[in-house]
């Protein structure tokens, strides 16, 4: 299994790292697998299943 801290999410998604700060506390984002003395840690696939649906309705899909 793969798995992501922080900056690796902010990476991903294109944003800073305080803006992954305020993304990761949403109610839709994915859970994290474990919490280390590090920080919170993701799963790799959670977080790219985010991503996708994240760009989606940033682009605008699905809307008229």
């Amino acid at each position: 299994m793969q798995v992501m801290a922080l900056a690796e999410v902010a990476d991903l998604l294109g944003v800073s790292r305080q803006r992954a700060a305020i993304l990761v506390d949403r109610a839709d984002f994915p859970a994290p697998i474990a919490n280390l003395t590090v920080g919170r840690i993701w799963s790799a696939a959670d977080v790219q299943a985010y991503a996708e649906k994240r760009k989606q309705r940033l682009d605008g899909s699905g809307s008229s």
